[in-house]
């Protein structure tokens, strides 16, 4: 191929669109899919609702400094965005996590380890967020990691202290610290019990073995 034919290649229609598409337009069309699940999610269409939510984020990817930072040198350049275009950026894949784990507590078979990846993903950019740090302490509780669980529903139930799920899984998690704290208590005394009559049984041995040497 000669080099104005190599030239002419990238304007083909169908090549390369999403690399060549406006920041607005990226931005829109992320939002449209995100709310197309929300849709979808009230309709009780869990898998549709997930299947918009991955697609939204994956639309956003390219915009997302975080993410293409790594891949610098290898693929377009970051699209710089306004601080309007950033907050929707943002605010777009905060909605779409949050819906993300909430669809998968809808779930049969509940992926809790996914549940908890995604609300944390959403805490690394609004601490504070009252849905993720529930999530996550429910998701959390789950998995087994009872301490860690309390203290995300401690914080969630500052910023809403009303909210009587909140309560209901953080009194969950507390009365769970006390069974594992009487179980180890209870294994502790058993292995001092345990050691208290080996060293009995050693000495009733050796008063024995003084006896028969008189």
């Amino acid at each position: 191929m000669d080099e104005q034919g190599a030239a002419a290649e990238p304007s083909h229609p169908g090549r390369h669109q999403t690399s060549v598409k406006p920041v607005q337009v990226l931005l829109e069309e992320a939002s449209q899919l995100k709310t197309e699940g929300n849709t979808l999610y009230r309709e009780k269409s869990i898998r549709s609702a997930i299947s918009r939510y991955h697609r939204a984020l994956l639309v956003l990817r390219s915009l997302d400094s975080d993410v293409m930072s790594s891949l610098k040198g290898f693929g377009p350049e970051i699209p710089v965005l306004t601080p309007e275009q950033e907050a929707l950026l943002r605010n777009t894949q905060v909605d779409c996590y949050n819906n993300l784990a909430a669809c998968l507590l809808q779930r049969q078979s509940v992926d809790y380890t996914r549940v908890r990846d995604y609300s944390l993903r959403v805490l690394q950019w609004q601490p504070r967020n009252v849905k993720a740090l529930y999530r996550a302490g429910v998701a959390t509780l789950e998995i087994g990691d009872t301490q860690a669980a309390k203290q995300y529903l401690i914080k969630a139930l500052r910023e809403q202290p009303n909210d009587a799920n909140v309560k209901k899984h953080l009194q969950r998690a507390e009365e769970r610290l006390k069974l594992e704290l009487q179980k180890e208590k209870a294994m502790y005394r058993g292995m001092f019990s345990s050691g208290l009559k080996d060293s009995s049984r050693e000495g009733i041995n050796q008063t024995n073995e003084a006896s028969e040497g008189v």
